[in-house]
Order: C-alpha cells, then sequence, then structure tokens
C-alpha cells in the first residue's frame, strides 16, 4: 500500500486513521509496528510523530548548516555520492613486517543518477594502494593526491566505463610504518608473543584501509582476517573459519572508526550469560574476577532505559599497557586499558561507559567530529544512569561532581581553551578531530543533558524522549541540529519552557557550562575532610599534632571514587575555601609527608590506577622530589592518555629534564596518538 504524503493530508482524520490502520497489517508496516511494540515504545505520543517540523529560536536558526546532517569536512571523500551497502575486509597480519595487507570490497549505490562516469575519491593516509577494480575490471586510472596533513592524501579513482547504479569497488591496500591506525608489539613487549592491535576513532581508518573515513557513512562489515595468533574483531564470529583465517560479521550498519582489530596471545573466559573477556594469559584470571557478574547487570539496566541490545554479544578485549584510552566501543568488542583492574571492582564504571556506546555512538552517531558531544555527551549520561538505576541516585550525581572537576582541570589545561571548550566544535578548516580531545564533549555534554532532563520534569519526563531519540536515529548518523529539531518536536507542549534556555551559552560559548545543583551526600565528608586538611597545613601543625589529629580510620569508609575526589580536593586547595587559589602544598611538603603517611593503607597502597595517579599529582604539587622518580619510573608501565599526558605535563612542571629523559626512553613503548600529543605538550 503506497501513499505519498501530498494524498495523505487529503484525507479527513478519520479516513486517514484508517488507512494507516489498515497499512499496519500489512507487511513490512507490520513488521515495524510489531518492533515498536516489543521495544515499549507505547509511551512516545503519537502526535510527536505526525507534526510539522518547528523552527528552532532564532538563535539556532543563526547557526543551522545549509544542510541537514552537517558535511563532514574532516573527511577528503565524495562520500555523499555513494551509498556504502557492504563492505568486505579481507586482511592479512604480518608480524614480522609490522604491516597489514590485504583487500576491502565496496558495494555501492551511485547517488548521484545523472552522472554515470563520475570520479570516486575516498581517504588514505601512509597506505600503499596497489589496485583498483571496479566491478571486478581493473583501472590504472587511481593516483593518490599530495597529502594534506592531517587529513592523509585523497584517492582518486577514475572508473573505466559507465558507472551503474549498484557496482562494486575493490582496492588492495597495505600499511606502511607510518601508519597510526595500528601498534605493534615485539614479545619483548608483551607477555611473549607478538601484538598488534587498532584505534581507529577518530580520523585513522584511512591508515589502515582506503575508506570513506566519515561517520555519516555506515555499512555491514564482513571480515576475514588471517593471522598466525588469535583475532578479535568489531563483530560476531562466523562458524567455518579454517586454520589461521578468522571470520566475523558484523550485520549492524557502522562507520569505518568504530572496526576494531587485535591479534595476539589472547585467551578468553565467560563473564556473563552474553559476554566473554579476551585478554593474554597473565591477566585472564584477574580480568575474569573484575568483571564477571557485572556486565550483564549493565546491559539490563540499560536496556530498561532505552531499548534492548541490539548487538547480540557484549565482549571486552583487555588490552596490552600501552592502550591509549580508557576503552574503545567497538561494537561486540569494547577494546579497554589494563588499568581498570583495580582488584576491587572499583574501576569497572567504565565498562558502562563503553556498553553505552552501544545505543550512543554506535546505533546512533555523530555525523561529523564538530556534534562529537552527541556520541560522548550521550554516553556518559546513559552511564551514569546506568550507574544510578544500579546504585542509587546519589552515586550517579557524585560521579557527576567528579566529572565537573574533570572538566574543569581539562578547559584550565587548554593551549586554546577559546575554540576547543565550545560544545559544539567547528574543524571544518581542517584541523585535527584528535587535537580537539577533551573532557568537553563528554562532561559538558552529560551537564547538558542533565539540565534538559530537569528543564522538562525530572527522569520520568525524560526517558521517554530518550527512547524516542534513539528510535528515530537508528543506525543514523546526525548533527547537534537534528537533535534539537527532534527536542523541540517531542516536548511541542513545553517549547515556552524551552524557549528560556540560554541555547548560545550552551551550545557555542567556550568555558565550563552552567552550574547544576547536584547531590552532594556522597561529597560532604570528603570536603569536609580535605578542608580540614588543609587548615592543618595553613595553621602550621606539626607531625606530632597531625598524628593526633588525623588517622587513616578518617578514610576507611572511602570508595575509591571518593580517595580520588579527596586527593583532587586536596590538590586545588580544599572545597570552597576562601583564598584557595593561592594555596599552594609546595608550601607545605611536610604536612604532604605525614598525610601519606597516616594514609598508607588507604591510599599509597591502592592498585586502583585512578588513585594512584592522583597521588602521584598531590605528591608532584607538593615537590616531594623523592617521587618524582616514581611518577617517571610508573609512566613506562600505561599508555592510557588520561595519565600518561598530565602526568608528563606534571613532570615537565618540576623536572624538565627528567620529563624529557623519561619521554625518550618510553616514547617508542607508546602507541602513535599518545606519542604525539606528549610531544605537543612538553614543547618538543
Amino acid at each position: 500500500m503506497l501513499l505519498s504524503w501530498d494524498s495523505v493530508i487529503n484525507y479527513s482524520p478519520f479516513v486517514f486513521i484508517g488507512l494507516i490502520t489498515v497499512a499496519m497489517q500489512r507487511s513490512p508496516l507490520k513488521k515495524l509496528f510489531t518492533s515498536f511494540k516489543k521495544h515499549n515504545f507505547s509511551t512516545v505520543a503519537p502526535t510527536t510523530t505526525l507534526k510539522t517540523k518547528m523552527t528552532l529560536p532564532p538563535v539556532l536558526e543563526a547557526r543551522r548548516p545549509t544542510q541537514c546532517p552537517e558535511f563532514d569536512y574532516s573527511t577528503l571523500s565524495n562520500y555523499k555520492d555513494f551509498t556504502v551497502k557492504h563492505t568486505t575486509l579481507n586482511m592479512d597480519i604480518n608480524f614480522e613486517k609490522s604491516k597489514i595487507s590485504g583487500n576491502v570490497i565496496y558495494q555501492l549505490h551511485r547517488n548521484n543518477s545523472h552522472d554515470n562516469k563520475q570520479l570516486i575519491h575516498l581517504d588514505s593516509s601512509h597506505l600503499i594502494v596497489s589496485s583498483v577494480q571496479v566491478d571486478g575490471v581493473d583501472t590504472k586510472s587511481f593516483h593518490l593526491e599530495d597529502r594534506i596533513e592531517p587529513l592523509g592524501s585523497k584517492l582518486t579513482i577514475e572508473p573505466p566505463k559507465e558507472l551503474p547504479s549498484e557496482f562494486q569497488l575493490t582496492l588492495a591496500f597495505e600499511t606502511t610504518d607510518k601508519c597510526t591506525a595500528l601498534q605493534w608489539l615485539t614479545a619483548k613487549q608483551t607477555s611473549g608473543k607478538p601484538y598488534v592491535f587498532s584505534q581507529l576513532e577518530a580520523i585513522h581508518a584511512r591508515s589502515l584501509f582506503p575508506s570513506f573515513d566519515t561517520p555519516s557513512v555506515k555499512s555491514p562489515f564482513t571480515a576475514n582476517i588471517t593471522s598466525p595468533l588469535p583475532v578479535v574483531f568489531s563483530g560476531i564470529t562466523s562458524p567455518g573459519a579454517e586454520g589461521t583465517t578468522y571470520t566475523f560479521e558484523q550485520t549492524v550498519p557502522i562507520p569505518a572508526y568504530l572496526v576494531g582489530i587485535a591479534s595476539g596471545d589472547l585467551v578468553s573466559a565467560p563473564i556473563g550469560p552474553r559476554s566473554t573477556v579476551y585478554t593474554e594469559p597473565f591477566r585472564l584470571k584477574d580480568a575474569q574476577w573484575e568483571f564477571d557478574g557485572d556486565v550483564e547487570k549493565f546491559i539490563t539496566a540499560a536496556e530498561s532505559i532505552i531499548f534492548p541490545y541490539e548487538w547480540g554479544t557484549y565482549d571486552i578485549l583487555v588490552n596490552v599497557d600501552s592502550y591509549p584510552y580508557g576503552g574503545m566501543e567497538s561494537p561486540n568488542m569494547t577494546f579497554a586499558t589494563p588499568t581498570l583492574i583495580a582488584h576491587d571492582k572499583s574501576n569497572i564504571d567504565v565498562i558502562a561507559h563503553e556498553l553505552a556506546h552501544s545505543w550512543s555512538g554506535n546505533l546512533v552517531t555523530n555525523c561529523s567530529w564538530n556534534h562529537f558531544w552527541l556520541n560522548e555527551g550521550w554516553t556518559v549520561y546513559l552511564e551514569r544512569r546506568i550507574v544510578g538505576k544500579l546504585h542509587g541516585e546519589t552515586t550517579r550525581h557524585f560521579s557527576a561532581l567528579i566529572g565537573l572537576t574533570d572538566l574543569k582541570n581539562s578547559i584550565d589545561s587548554m593551549t586554546n581553551p577559546k575554540r576547543f571548550s565550545t560544545l559544539v566544535q567547528c574543524l571544518n578548516d581542517g584541523t585535527d578531530p584528535d587535537e580537539a580531545f577533551s573532557s568537553v564533549p563528554y562532561e559538558k555534554g552529560f551537564n547538558f543533558l542533565f539540565y534538559l532532563e530537569n528543564l522538562v520534569g525530572g527522569p520520568q519526563e525524560f526517558d521517554p524522549f530518550i527512547k524516542h531519540y534513539f528510535t528515530k536515529f537508528a543506525k543514523q548518523s546526525l548533527d547537534t541540529f537534528q537533535f534539537l529539531d527532534t527536542l523541540f518536536e517531542f516536548y511541542h507542549d513545553k517549547r515556552d519552557l524551552l524557549n528560556t534556555v540560554d541555547w548560545e551559552k550552551w551550545l557555542f560559548t567556550p568555558g565550563m557550562p552552567p552550574l547544576q545543583k547536584f547531590d552532594t551526600t556522597l561529597a560532604d565528608n570528603v570536603y569536609i575532610l580535605a578542608n580540614k586538611w588543609v587548615s592543618a597545613a595553613k595553621s602550621q601543625m606539626t607531625s606530632e599534632q597531625l598524628l593526633k589529629e588525623f588517622q587513616n580510620d578518617d578514610i576507611a569508609e572511602f570508595n575509591a571514587n571518593q580517595v580520588v575526589l579527596f586527593l583532587e580536593t586536596l590538590t586545588t586547595g580544599g572545597h570552597n575555601i576562601t583564598e584557595n587559589e593561592s594555596f599552594k602544598w609546595s608550601n607545605y611538603s611536610d604536612v604532604a609527608r605525614t598525610l601519606l603517611q597516616i594514609y598508607k593503607k588507604g591510599i599509597t597502597d591502592s592498585q586502583n590506577a585512578e588513585v594512584v595517579f592522583k597521588v602521584y599529582k598531590f605528591e608532584i604539587l607538593a615537590h616531594l622530589q623523592e617521587y618524582y622518580s616514581d611518577l617517571a619510573a610508573w609512566l613506562g608501565t600505561v599508555g592510557r592518555m588520561k595519565f600518561v599526558r598530565p602526568g608528563y605535563r606534571l613532570l615537565n612542571q618540576v623536572d624538565r629534564d627528567l620529563a624529557l629523559a623519561t619521554f625518550d626512553k618510553f616514547k617508542d613503548t607508546y602507541h602513535p596518538i599518545c606519542r604525539s600529543l606528549v610531544k605537543q605538550d612538553l614543547g618538543l
């Protein structure tokens, strides 16, 4: 049953309803309707989807791009001219030569119907492209154009014949030693066998294979990967793999940056009914204990907030030490840092974050890195909703307080905060998205969504919008203005309320966001103790007096996150203490040493990397020189940029020679992205 919109609007409302009722009994509409019932989307008011599109407030309309979703200027491809129906990756991993070679096959639909001899432009970076075929016919008319930093080299292909509306494009490629998408590790750098892993976000997929390297382009993937060692991939293992070839299917359309590949001495163990953890053998027992039983709780909580998990399995790869991020949301296979293994489950909320990406980022994706907050702000919001559902609202609010501190630290350390601390970015001049990476899209994005949640009436009023938003944009890529259009359409009866929002400040103004009111129940005792120590330092209390005034029991009931907040509050000179800007622990080194002595059991003996780093930060800011070399040595055992970058900045403040010597010693163990950014931090 086919109806044009023009014909539908001429019917009376009653006839229109009747037509819809009949249509719903027919496939595929019946199937769609059944799916909506299955996902319990009945909370979404039908009038929302039928209402004519509204204009946004003038301050927003003045900034609306000429096309929505906005064009992605971080790609050199002509992605608007084609639709990728399917992508097949055939790869061979060569550890001896530290390279991956193979071919990528795109099933393409030509969108520009009037031009059947159009050129094809793809992204590439430090790649060798040896052959190109269009529908099995070799073409010699392809070349790599001059490199444009940091976007790479445009691969231009002139088809050998007129392009049909549907065609297959096959490209043979191999990586080079300048590849930024991969890190290769020798047997000496791992548990005894070579290892390789990928990190493609934001624009590094083009360094692994020729691609439409933009989050605006999504497709299902098939991967056939040959390696002498076990392989994991961002998909589900297919039966029938032979010998050293591993086959995977990803049936949900994903952008190139979400492709994840790792190969090495990997073993696995179950951690839930639909989850497995993979890691090197020496970590398996600890990794299994850390995650067992909790992952499924996260999944179930997320499903109750949004809708059922669509990806089938949810597995975790605990990567090698040099992995630069806390986690990467590769579908079906979250790549995680080993610093999550704290031996007390205190860091597993990071998994709640990566799991939340299964909806925000992976299923519903920012169309360009200008709108990265749509990925990360939503994910932090959902992560905290998951944690709040499992541990209570006070825990959600406490996490937000810690995040706010991280946001301030991030903005304070920026070299260009005026540009990079706005929620909506502008990278249209070819700026590397990695350069804009910070806590801003995460924490400022969360605060924006938390503000909207409270504005419309709390979670009970905001939850139907969550379901509607992720349903509407599932398997699509969007920009901020499409989000705003949907928000105004959904809450059309609250337009007057939405018009009170300072959209310019939230979305386009640099700096900290408007402060929200958070429940400080779990933070109050932390702040009181930190302020007490700052006061003791200012009053020049002796070590003997401090040992009588304080004891380890002060923090005995603190969880790891409270310890982190305690140490961070100390380093900033207390919480809401007058003139705390002028307080410096370097003026009270003896008090700092006594504090570390008293809290040795609860703080300095911790195996939680978050706590360990905050201790080092406190020691450096107190100018305790005996600990400088300890921090330097620790920086050789971690690769997570959350610790490595500020760690080098701290060392550089107090002992530049040591910072430079340490970086020179460990630089080759860091991921290329991490190494490049630390060089910037050190001014090299």
